[in-house]
């Protein structure tokens, strides 16, 4: 299991953490989804081979947030 975190642009609100934490918490792979508002991060763990890294900036891209890191 790897611990990632990604530093994403436009996220500001509850509706911005909801959306974030379902679309990325339904992967296959992913256990745990953490959003900080205030930092600007989401905290992903993940099996690697299921859920890549590549696989989950898309989840947040989808979802109208930009991936800076």
């Amino acid at each position: 299991m790897e611990k990632t975190i990604l530093n994403v642009d436009g996220m500001s609100c509850e509706h911005c953490v909801k959306a974030v934490t379902s679309a990325v918490g339904s992967l296959d792979g992913v256990s745990e989804v953490s959003v900080d508002l205030s930092a600007k991060t989401v905290t992903v763990a993940h099996d690697a081979a299921k859920a890549p890294l590549d696989e989950i900036k898309l989840a947040i891209e989808d979802q109208g947030y930009e991936v800076l890191a």
